[in-house]
Formats: structure tokens, C-alpha cells, sequence
């Protein structure tokens, strides 16, 4: 259960300050509630299952998130997860144009590397049991947005009917030296 200070959900609600609050707490010798300076506050239940759980595979078996992962794609270049699947949507991480296999670029060019994380990013909807078709977001990431044209004639042969909705962007870095980077969200 949560917990929040009587006091400050209070303060909140009148055409008082927090600090008129406190000041007046501490002109008189006991807080606005009558409790003496001093003592814990007063805390009222406000709602089930909204404190923070430390322990994050507990609340996430709670809420039902699912961890969807594949061999056929490449692994998670930190702690984080190739996808998670949560009340019918998939949230796709960030895929490069990495070889599963070696861990190495499928080429310097960005049409070599969008085609091969396109690639990547369709194993990873198959083992969640989803396909192009499915996606509705993606937010596409550039080392130099001059090579939005480029990326995007081969980002259209995946998208080729009802293309999902999309932002880009161009960064200043991305990891291993990459030249563009998909994320995306699927509807399953």
C-alpha cells in the first residue's frame, strides 16, 4: 500500500502555500493537525499497489510483463531486454544492423546496416509472436541525417502497406559506432 503525508496532500488542496503551512506548524507549538512538532506525520491509505516495489521481477510478474527474446537476432548490448510484451504490446528495444552470430556490423554503409536491423527486428516481433504488419511506432535514431533518404527506401521495403507512425532523429553518437538504429512498438 501507499502512503502520503496528510500534511502534504493538504497543502496542496487549499488557497494556502506548503510554506504557510510550516510556518504556521512552527509559530505554534504543535503542526496544523495537532500533532506535536516532533512526531511522524499523519498518513491516510490513498491507493493499492503504487509504492515502489524494489523488487522489479516481482511486480513485473504482477503486472504481467513478459521478457520476449531470441537467438535469432542479436543479444542486449547492456541490462536491458530485446523486447518486453505487456497487456497486448510489444516494445521493441533499439536494434542495429549487427550480425547475431559475429556481433559485427553487416557493413559500413547505412543501407547495409538498415537492412540487416530490419532484419533484426523481424526476429525479434516473429518470437513474440508478431510481424511488420503489427508495428504501430517507430522512432528511428541517425549518426548524420543525411542519410535519411538512403535509410528510408529501405526502411519502406518492410513497411510496405499501412506504415506504422514514426519519428527520426539525428544524434550524435550511437552505440559501437553505429550509423542508424529502430526502435519499435507492436500491437499484438
Amino acid at each position: 500500500m501507499a502512503y502520503v503525508c496528510a500534511s502534504a496532500r493538504l497543502a496542496t488542496r487549499g488557497r494556502h502555500s506548503t510554506r504557510r503551512y510550516v510556518e504556521n506548524a512552527i509559530r505554534s507549538s504543535s503542526s496544523y493537525f495537532g500533532e506535536p512538532i516532533g512526531k511522524k506525520p499523519t498518513y491516510s491509505k490513498v491507493q493499492k499497489n503504487t509504492r515502489f516495489l524494489p523488487n522489479m521481477s516481482a511486480r513485473a510478474k504482477a503486472v504481467g510483463k513478459e521478457v520476449v527474446s531470441t537467438d535469432l537476432a542479436p543479444a542486449a548490448l547492456g541490462p536491458y531486454s530485446q523486447a518486453i510484451k505487456i497487456d497486448g504490446v510489444l516494445y521493441v528495444s533499439g536494434c542495429l544492423g549487427i550480425f547475431p552470430e559475429s556481433m559485427k556490423f553487416a557493413g559500413d554503409s547505412v543501407e547495409e546496416q538498415t537492412d540487416q536491423l530490419m532484419k533484426n527486428m523481424g526476429e525479434i516481433l516473429k518470437a513474440a509472436g508478431a510481424d511488420y504488419s503489427n508495428v504501430v511506432k517507430t522512432t528511428v535514431l541517425l549518426a548524420d541525417i543525411g542519410d535519411f533518404k538512403v535509410m528510408n527506401g529501405i526502411y519502406a521495403e518492410y513497411f510496405k502497406k499501412d506504415p506504422p507512425a514514426r519519428s527520426c532523429f539525428a544524434v550524435k553518437d550511437l552505440p559501437l559506432g553505429a550509423k542508424v538504429e529502430v526502435e519499435c512498438i507492436a500491437k499484438l
